[in-house]
């Protein structure tokens, strides 16, 4: 079966100006796209590859924020803001290419093509939705929540489902990277991904995470289900 895909896509017109009138720009596995704190004046649309995007404290600790795959918009917190600055890291997972386009072009587009504005504000919209369902998940169901309902998200984005209820997340991890993502310490997600392997829910090859039981997870966390759109990590 294939991958999942995408309910709300980035608006087709925005994509095309993208490309059009921005400039790729390649990116190798480890680099970094830009730096919290640096000056926010391009947007960047993934062409391929993985970028992820997260925040680190002052004492070192870091909270992976989203995973971005083909067609996720990155850097576009700061349209029509006051702010000039990113607030978060971007790193490249795997070698990447995306298309960076000025901030300044981007709004100015926006304003003088209304519907298309109105697009990327139904676009960004589910985007918020998806921030809002994370974090409850986060908040709510405490640290086995928190990976359980990563581990659907991953699987809702990246993954390949082997039949209704197996599916292999094609996009490896460690078990820090996961941590990172669950907002907790890679201990705690040693000992829970042991505890799932013992109870044959999911399995782990060399990064790659095989969900065997993911009705399990969802039952743990008492899924409220929400579209496919919602509840993934990009």
């Amino acid at each position: 079966m294939s991958t999942i895909e995408t309910a709300i896509i980035f608006p087709p017109v925005l994509t095309t100006l993208f490309q059009t009138k921005g400039t790729l720009v390649n990116v190798n596995k480890s680099a970094q796209l830009f730096q919290e704190g640096g000056l926010a004046d391009q947007l960047y649309l993934v062409k391929n590859g993985t970028i992820k995007i997260s925040k680190e404290t002052e004492s070192g600790k870091e909270l992976a924020i989203r995973i971005c795959g083909e067609q996720t918009l990155i850097g576009e917190t700061t349209v029509f803001c006051c702010s000039t600055f990113h607030t978060t890291t971007a790193k490249a997972l795997t070698p990447a290419k995306l298309y960076a386009l000025s901030r300044e072009a981007f709004e100015c587009y926006l304003q003088n093509e209304p519907k298309t504005m109105t697009d990327y504000l139904k676009w960004l919209q589910i985007e918020h939705l998806k921030n809002q369902s994370r974090l409850r998940d986060l908040v709510l169901h405490g640290k086995k929540g928190a990976l359980y309902s990563t581990l659907i998200r991953l699987a809702n984005t990246y993954g390949k489902f082997q039949s209704p209820n197996e599916v292999l997340i094609k996009l490896a991890f460690t078990n820090t990277e996961i941590a990172n993502l669950c907002a907790t310490s890679r201990e705690v997600v040693n000992r829970m991904l042991s505890d799932l392997r013992k109870q044959h829910i999911l399995s782990i090859e060399k990064g790659y995470i095989m969900i065997h039981d993911i009705s399990f997870l969802k039952r743990e966390i008492e899924c409220d289900h929400c579209p496919l759109s919602v509840c993934r990590i990009d």
